[in-house]
């Protein structure tokens, strides 16, 4: 099943040190950088990504939406915000969506819809390591062949996630 990430992108661009300082000096670098830093990820792990930010700070030549590097960017309209083009998309894709936000607002709308959810500090760990992971030194014949390990660990269903947070796990594994 493919996934497609929801990023609320103000929202993860200030979340970020590296990307907040950026944001400061020019709104525009900023988004640049976030862009350039997911179409990294994308080339490793082929998800379907769009961002999201507030129309008010867009450019004014720019149009609503723009397809860039393999990433969709939407710019919400004019007296609308991201959270609520983030709500929109997350009830229509349902449980194809993964959710990047750390707006508690937004994270339970769209976990009330199906949708797994992943906070900002999070996700960005997995973007960086995306980043600096080179796919020509994954060998995958090598995993293949260390194969199962036998454990004594014992776990039981008292140690059981409910449904809906072992679905929300399996998303956040596949980034």
């Amino acid at each position: 099943m493919s996934i497609h990430i929801i990023i609320d992108g103000y929202n993860l661009i200030r979340q970020s040190p590296s990307l907040s300082s950026l944001e400061r000096i020019d709104i525009q670098q900023g988004r640049e950088v976030l862009v350039d830093r997911l179409a990294t990820y994308k080339r490793i792990k082929s998800h379907k990504i769009t961002v999201v930010f507030d129309g008010a700070k867009a450019p004014s030549f720019s149009a609503k939406r723009v397809f860039q590097k393999g990433i969709t960017i939407k710019f919400s309209r004019n007296r609308e915000t991201a959270d609520t083009v983030i709500k929109r998309m997350a009830k229509a894709e349902k449980e194809k969506a993964l959710v990047v936000s750390s707006d508690r607002e937004v994270v339970a709308a769209a976990e009330s819809y199906g949708a797994a959810t992943i906070n900002t500090p999070d996700f960005e760990k997995k973007l960086i390591l995306a980043g600096h992971m080179n796919t020509q030194d994954v060998d995958t014949e090598e995993e293949e062949q260390r194969g199962w390990k036998p454990t004594t660990k014992k776990k039981g269903p008292r140690r059981r996630l409910s449904k809906s947070m072992r679905r929300n796990k399996l998303k956040i594994n596949k980034l």
